[in-house]
């Protein structure tokens, strides 16, 4: 198989598996069809042990989170601040770093530049090293602008398409923002730590309580905007957004994006963890177990849209300008649709520049808005002719909700 063709996360999630399988049946003496049957059963956990990552510490709520979050910025969901979309109405492409969302496993972690170091090791590379923050610095740099997206984005509305709660943090769509982010490529630093020719999987690994983790392909992590970030929108990372170092996947789930990352294993054998086999994949009626993983690996993030209005707000009566953002993790955005009046008619909005592949575009819309109660609609289609539909499947856990949402607002 190509390497490219890992780029898509479930390509590369089903080709690990499949190797996974081969070598476990080998070593167990039995067939590919026995030890799957075993695995189903619970028999082959013994086979996928130490993937489990273990429980975060209880934390006081005022210690998860370094930032303010004040109430009319955001939404409190545990130790995660969704951002609320009325914010960016007057604003410019990119959400400053005071606005943006919140995503952690447990409490931020506090780390000190001075004595933070990165390793690189595994049987992928042929000289095992570390950085330090000095170091990284002085490494060639780029800058691009990316969205990064909780896979959870829009959980909430698994309960009003199927009337029951997914897991999770009940998102609408405010776990999402585009930043300009700055830092080395990641090759830049397999390549000085000797990266093997045989080299097939990455995995960067956070210092956060939890130890976070996730594999990709080499591929992906040879990427040119794959990138170990050490600044945001031109300020210093902040340390809610992963400082000293995080990683940016572009276009694949925000957990592949590592915070605090302190470790990078290349491995020459397919690599897993919890958060590609417990978490992060697919489970529901329509999706099959993939051993060692409950369900099938998450593909790209999805295409969305979203109002830059308060949910359940007020619009005053008159001629106003609609406005919202739209993104895709697979490329551009190529069109916006818009119904006032619950899908029996759709406006084609007006798309802003930039457009950037993995990041969004802004969009407007004239309304002359009459006194009563609306349910808003957006979709929209990106590059490859991907439009967002009208329902997506129900998986366990309420990952990829990509579907159109009806945003509800009054006019007085």
């Amino acid at each position: 198989m190509r390497g490219e063709d890992l780029l898509d996360e479930q390509v590369y999630g089903q080709a690990r598996t499949d190797q996974f399988v081969h070598a476990q049946a080998r070593a167990a003496g039995v067939s590919r069809r026995r030890f799957l049957e075993l695995a189903a059963a619970g028999a082959g956990a013994a086979a996928i042990g130490g993937l489990r990552p273990r429980a975060a510490s209880a934390q006081a709520p005022s210690d998860l989170i370094v930032k303010p979050t004040p109430p009319e910025f955001f939404n409190e969901l545990g130790s995660n601040r969704e951002m609320r979309w009325e914010v960016m109405y007057s604003r410019g492409y990119v959400v400053p770093n005071e606005l943006f969302f919140v995503r952690n496993h447990s409490r931020t972690a506090r780390l000190d530049a001075a004595t933070w170091r990165l390793r690189v090791e595994g049987s992928g590379v042929e000289e095992p090293r570390e950085f330090t923050y000095d170091e990284i610095l002085g490494l060639p740099s780029v800058s691009v602008m990316r969205f990064i997206e909780c896979a959870g984005n829009g959980r909430s509305f698994f309960e009003a398409s199927y009337g029951n709660k997914a897991q999770g943090g009940q998102w609408k769509l405010g776990a999402i923002g585009v930043a300009e982010w700055t830092g080395v490529p990641l090759r830049e630093v397999l390549d000085r730590a000797g990266l093997r020719r045989s080299a097939q999987d990455v995995m960067p690994e956070g210092l956060d309580e939890l130890k976070v983790r996730r594999p990709m392909p080499i591929a992906k992590a040879l990427a040119d905007d794959t990138l170990l970030v050490y600044a945001m929108n031109g300020q210093t990372l902040p340390m809610d957004h992963g400082f000293p170092l995080r990683v940016l996947v572009p276009g694949w789930i925000g957990v592949a994006n590592i915070k605090w990352v302190g470790r990078i294993e290349v491995s020459e054998q397919p690599l897993f963890s919890a958060w590609n086999t417990e978490s992060y994949i697919l489970v529901g009626p329509q999706y099959k177990r993939n051993p060692p993983a409950k369900g099938p690996a998450l593909t790209h993030q999805n295409v969305k849209s979203a109002f830059e209005l308060p949910w359940n707000g007020e619009v005053l009566a008159g001629r106003t300008l609609l406005r919202g953002r739209s993104w895709s993790g697979e490329g551009k955005i190529s069109k916006v649709e818009v119904s006032l009046d619950r899908e029996i008619t759709w406006q084609t909005a007006r798309l802003r520049e930039p457009n950037i592949p993995r990041a969004w575009v802004r969009w407007d819309l004239d309304w002359d808005a009459q006194p009563g109660d609306y349910s808003l609609r957006a979709r929209a289609t990106d590059e490859r002719g991907t439009r967002q539909p009208v329902i997506v499947p129900w998986n366990d856990q309420g990952y990829l909700y990509g579907a159109v949402v009806k945003h509800p607002v009054t006019v007085r």
